[in-house]
C-alpha cells in the first residue's frame, strides 16, 4: 500500500457535514496518512474543504485516483457505489461508507470489482471500529457457539426528521430513503454477526419514517429491529441486547467521537492491505446487508 516509511496517499470523495468532521478530520490527523486532496459533485464546497483540509481540490475523481493509494468515500450509497467500482479499476483501495448501495445490483458490482481488481475495502459499520461496542461485539460474537443466543433486538430511534438540528436533517437522500437505509444497516451489522445469516425478514411501517423488522436467522434464532428518524427528542436512543442459556448481553454505551472510529477503520484497511486477510467489515458483508434491506424494502411496498 505504501513504499518504505511513505504515507498512505488518500483522496477523500464528500464534502457533507460527515465528510469533514468524521473522513476529512482522521485522515488529517492520521500520522500515517497523506490526504492527496478532496473531489465533490460542488466544486464550490470541494475548495474551501480542500482548504481546512490542508490539501487540495481536484476536478474529476478519476484524477484524484490516479495520484491515491486509497480513498474514503463519503457520498450518498447510490453515488458511492459507481465511484468505488472505479476507484478499484484504478487500483485504489477502499474506504465506504454504509450502506454500500442501497440497490443489490450496485453493492454486487461494488464486491464484484474488488474481487476483480484484488483491492482491500472496508466497510465502516461504526459499532465495529467503536472501541467499547467493538469490544462487545467481539465478545458476543465469540461466546454465540458456546452460550447458545436465542434471541436478540436493535434499536435505533433518532430525531433527525422529527424537528431537531441535526446535520443530517436537510440529507436529501437520507429523507428519500429513510431510516431503514441509514440506520438499518446499523442494526444489521450488530444482529448479523452474533445470531447468523438472515434466512427471511418481514417488515411493518410505523408512523413517520419509522420501520419494524423480524427477522429469522439461518441457524434458527430470531432477532427483531425498530428503526427510526422520527421519535422525538426525549425519546430516542439506542440499544441492542441478546439472550439466551448465559443470560443477557447489553449494548454498551459509546464513548468517542465518530473520527476517533474512522481512525480505527483506517488501521482495518491498512492491516486487511498488508496481510491479505478481509475485515470482518468487507464488502461482501455489506453486499449481504444491502440485500437483507432490499428483502425488507420489498416486503413494505
Amino acid at each position: 500500500m505504501t513504499g518504505a516509511g511513505r504515507p498512505v496517499r488518500y483522496g477523500l470523495l464528500g464534502t457533507g457535514y460527515w465528510a469533514e468532521h468524521t473522513h476529512g478530520a482522521a485522515l488529517h490527523a492520521h500520522p500515517d496518512v497523506e490526504l492527496v486532496g478532496v473531489w465533490g459533485r460542488r466544486p464550490e464546497a470541494a475548495e474551501p474543504l480542500a482548504a481546512r483540509l490542508g490539501t487540495r481540490a481536484y476536478p474529476s475523481p478519476d484524477a484524484l485516483f490516479a495520484d491515491c493509494d486509497a480513498v474514503a468515500i463519503a457520498v450518498p450509497p447510490d453515488v458511492q457505489a459507481p465511484l468505488a467500482v472505479r476507484a478499484a479499476e484504478a487500483g485504489c483501495h477502499l474506504l465506504l461508507e454504509k450502506p454500500v448501495a442501497t440497490t443489490e445490483d450496485g453493492a454486487r458490482a461494488v464486491a464484484e470489482a474488488v474481487e476483480r481488481t484484488g483491492v482491500s475495502a472496508v466497510v465502516f459499520f461504526t459499532l465495529h471500529f467503536t472501541r467499547a461496542t467493538g469490544a462487545w461485539l467481539a465478545e458476543a460474537t465469540s461466546r454465540a457457539a458456546t452460550d447458545g443466543w436465542t434471541v436478540g433486538r436493535a434499536e435505533w430511534l433518532s430525531p433527525v426528521f422529527a424537528g431537531s438540528d441535526s446535520p443530517y436533517a436537510a440529507s436529501a437522500w437520507r429523507r428519500e430513503r429513510g431510516a431503514l437505509w441509514d440506520i438499518g444497516p446499523h442494526a444489521l451489522s450488530v444482529l448479523m454477526p452474533v445470531l447468523g445469516d438472515v434466512g427471511s425478514v418481514r417488515a411493518v411501517r410505523g408512523s413517520g419514517d419509522t420501520v419494524h423488522l423480524i427477522l429469522r436467522h439461518t441457524n434458527g434464532t430470531s432477532s427483531s429491529a425498530v428503526l427510526s428518524h422520527s421519535v422525538p427528542a426525549p425519546g430516542a436512543g439506542v440499544s441492542a441486547e441478546f439472550r439466551g442459556a448465559a443470560g443477557t448481553a447489553t449494548l454498551p454505551e459509546r464513548g468517542e467521537q465518530p473520527a476517533d472510529a474512522f481512525t480505527r477503520a483506517l488501521n482495518a484497511l491498512a492491516e486487511s492491505v498488508r496481510t491479505g486477510v478481509p475485515h470482518r467489515c468487507d464488502v461482501r458483508f455489506a453486499q449481504r446487508v444491502t440485500e437483507v434491506l432490499a428483502r425488507a424494502e420489498a416486503d413494505l411496498d
